[in-house]
């Protein structure tokens, strides 16, 4: 029993993917949020700005986009337009389990 603990490694600590929303202007520039603070404020600037960037591209190829969805494998990340500025939701996905019931 001894011999093999040394050669175990201790689990690795499994994080909380973030959930929350945040708001940004014009600008990019973040106003508020609902993110945990152990969320990486770069990152949700480097969000923020693609957004803002995103919609801005939208409106000058005259295309209506009021709301943008992207999928990544572990989160989902929402983004609705707010006269210039957006709101931002993050979530993270689950696996998705098809209901027995019907």
């Amino acid at each position: 029993m001894g011999l093999l603990s040394l050669f175990s490694k201790a689990s690795p600590a499994l994080f909380r993917l973030p959930s929350g929303s945040f708001t940004v202007d014009r600008e990019g520039k973040v106003l508020i949020g609902t993110l945990p603070s152990s969320f990486p404020t770069e990152l949700v600037r480097d969000i923020g700005q693609h957004v803002i960037a995103a919609f801005r591209d939208a409106d000058a190829a005259q295309l209506p986009i009021s709301e943008l969805v992207m999928n990544f494998a572990t989160l989902r990340i929402t983004a609705r337009e707010l006269r210039g500025g957006a709101i931002v939701f993050l979530a993270p996905r689950t696996a998705y389990t098809p209901d027995k019931s019907a």
